[in-house]
């Protein structure tokens, strides 16, 4: 971004523009907050408030009235994160009002699913809005000190409960029983807008797992930090560290989400005279990202992305994206030429696998398999390995679950070694077998085990106790 952007700023549910005023000041000149009340809170408390749709209607028309100059991006905490994807569809769609948005910063963000909420909370909440003045204050007091991780110095505790005691009752209840309870997953899809997700690690509902679940694959760009210490209401109790956060996100908005990179001896290799260039053109090729088609849901991409997790860990930033490229496969119908017969073609059977996997999550821990703990997911992978899940309308089989995790274990290796970087991961030099001149770069001429020549030796940083790499 070129520009000082113009960032608009949307609360959370019981919050008004004030929840914003300590991040602006941290945030300085490196962008100009424009902090908005929602329909029925703060300011605007006058109005009955709504859905998502009429939210981001009120939204868009106070950009229209602001007309920012430049880039400009949106920030929403919770409630306002789930009108901001609304609003970022809306551009990409085209709308001319939202022309110029550059980024979304979503915290602690209600996603696009229906927001997991405890049912009996959710009536608690309905219930003592409407109480006598004395209720509603003690209330409002636990509801703050309930969405964070550590107690707000006294100022910052005061006036957001005081934004608590003057929302409107009306626009409260329309929140908790229409707007969060919302399915835009259709509508929004997967956005190209750059992202900035942060999850505070002590945030009961919408933490880090519940953002990598129901929010992040929705968003083909993006960078997710987890504020540590930190609750839900991320302004208030994290507004330094939030600003950092977003000045370097307005610097560098995400291209990919945690592209990989070679290490630069296999690098060398692999620009070097030793590989010939028909298949240095193809190691290349393997490294770009698949841009689609794509054919699973963002809900089954990110069950098939924490299954990914589970059977071949990744450590670390630049990651290859294991579902991503199995995804784009799938969408080209083309496959290994074979399948087990009694599986439907590669396509069907794992849409109907991820959807089998997550509903035994649901019905067992009462959240989708990618939210889940990574051993509660590999209990319920041990039971798919033994046939022992429960069968569900649309899913596979107990019985063809098994069949097909062991059709899974197999891609996910072979598009993990497919990648150079996987090859980089595990010292291969086979590689630099001959060169386009083979007749005057010989492959190997040492070919015991464990025997390497003195080319290989920056490459083949791993052990090889048993076998070769080669």
């Amino acid at each position: 971004m070129t520009d000082d952007p113009v960032l608009f700023c949307l609360h959370f549910l019981g919050g008004s523009a004030r929840t914003w005023r300590r991040l602006a000041e941290h945030l300085g000149p490196a962008a100009r907050c424009v902090a908005l009340d929602l329909p029925g809170f703060g300011d605007e408390a006058g109005q009955p408030g709504g859905g998502v749709a009429a939210m981001a209607d009120h939204v868009a028309s106070r950009i229209r009235a602001e007309a920012p100059r430049g880039p400009w991006l949106i920030a929403g905490n919770s409630m306002g994160a789930k009108v901001a994807l609304a609003l970022a569809r809306r551009h990409e769609d085209g709308d001319p009002d939202l022309a110029g948005l550059a980024g979304l910063v979503l915290l602690a963000g209600s996603p696009p699913a229906p927001e997991p909420m405890d049912e009996a909370r959710r009536q608690a909440m309905i219930a003592w809005i409407d109480a006598d003045p004395e209720t509603r204050r003690r209330e409002a007091e636990a509801f703050v000190a309930a969405n964070v991780a550590a107690p707000l110095n006294p100022e910052d505790h005061a006036r957001t409960v005081e934004d608590v005691l003057r929302a409107n009752p009306a626009a409260w209840k329309a929140w908790l029983t229409g707007g969060a309870c919302e399915d835009w997953r259709g509508r929004v899809g997967t956005l190209a807008t750059p992202a900035l997700v942060v999850s505070g690690a002590e945030d009961g509902d919408l933490g880090p797992e519940a953002q990598a679940a129901l929010t992040l694959p929705h968003l083909a760009r993006h960078r997710h930090a987890v504020a540590i210490g930190a609750g839900h209401l991320l302004p208030l109790e994290r507004p330094r560290a939030l600003a950092g956060l977003i000045r370097d996100f307005v610097a560098a908005p995400p291209e990919t989400a945690e592209a990989p990179t070679l290490p630069p001896a296999f690098a060398a290799l692999m620009g070097s005279e030793r590989v010939n260039t028909r298949l240095r053109r193809a190691l290349r090729e393997r490294m770009r990202e698949p841009e689609g088609p794509f054919c699973l849901s963002p809900g089954a991409r990110a069950t098939l992305s924490a299954c990914l997790d589970r059977v071949l860990p990744q450590a670390g930033p630049g990651r290859i994206d294991l579902a991503r490229r199995i995804d784009a496969r799938l969408a080209s119908g083309t496959g290994d030429g074979w399948r087990y017969a009694a599986l439907p073609p590669d396509a069907e059977a794992y849409a109907r696998a991820l959807h089998t996997l997550d509903a035994a999550a649901r019905a067992a821990h009462g959240r989708p398999f990618a939210a889940l703990p990574g051993a509660e997911q590999d209990a319920l992978l041990g039971r798919a390995t033994s046939g022992d899940l429960p069968a569900v309308p649309d899913g596979l089989a107990p019985a063809l679950m098994t069949c097909w995790f062991e059709e899974l274990r197999g891609e996910a290796v072979r598009t993990w070694l497919a990648h150079p970087a996987g090859l980089a991961a595990i010292g291969f030099t086979g590689i630099g077998a001959g060169g386009d001149d083979a007749d005057a770069l010989p492959g190997y001429r040492l070919t015991g085990l464990n025997e390497g020549e003195d080319w290989e030796s920056p490459v083949r940083h791993v052990p090889m106790t048993a076998g070769d790499a080669r």
